[in-house]
């Protein structure tokens, strides 16, 4: 039994949800978004609620159960208040600068790499150490803080590289003679 599923999500003020069939439409003050449910659960919308529950008693239809249901919260939650990821850039002469449409970043290569800005997702370099990624869907924040974090993942000798910033990097102890 899913205890993440069982819970309905209700629909603030100024939200207003679509279900036909399988595909749940949410739109709200930052945005619209979009979600095909899976097969395995049932969508039911009532009294500004929205409920699912699962088909049969598999042991993927309870797990699609309590995914279906935390991704449909997160669509309210990206339409009301959006989603933000940040991360710190470490190391000399590493840095971070947003030109039009395309994120620069020297990270220590012999050239800057350019990361071209993918629609519905704002990026801010509020330092030159700093990136703030933010959007109304949570899995395109998440792909894009990773791709930017995979240019020059964190080491562990001198901690250089791009991290989450809520990121703890475990540090190995360097050579000795």
């Amino acid at each position: 039994m899913s205890r993440v599923g069982k819970k309905p999500v209700s629909l603030p003020s100024g939200v207003t949800a679509k279900v036909e069939g399988q595909t749940i439409a949410i739109k709200g003050g930052k945005g619209e978004l979009r979600f095909e449910a899976p097969h395995e659960v049932s969508v039911s919308f009532a009294d500004n609620q929205i409920k699912i529950d699962p088909r049969n008693e598999t042991k993927r239809a309870r797990a699609m159960w309590g995914m279906a249901r935390a991704r449909v919260n997160n669509l309210v939650v990206g339409v009301t208040k959006g989603f933000e990821k940040k991360l710190e850039i470490n190391g000399v002469g590493y840095k971070a600068a947003v030109s039009g449409k395309n994120l620069q970043l020297s990270l220590g290569y012999s050239h800057d790499v350019t990361y071209p800005i993918p629609q519905g997702i704002t990026i801010a370099t509020p330092k030159p150490t700093e990136i703030t990624i933010s959007g109304v869907d949570k899995h395109k924040v998440g792909q894009v803080a990773a791709e930017i974090r995979g240019f020059r993942p964190p080491e562990p000798y001198k901690g250089k590289g791009v991290k989450y910033s809520d990121e703890f990097i475990f540090r190995k102890e360097g050579k000795k003679k």
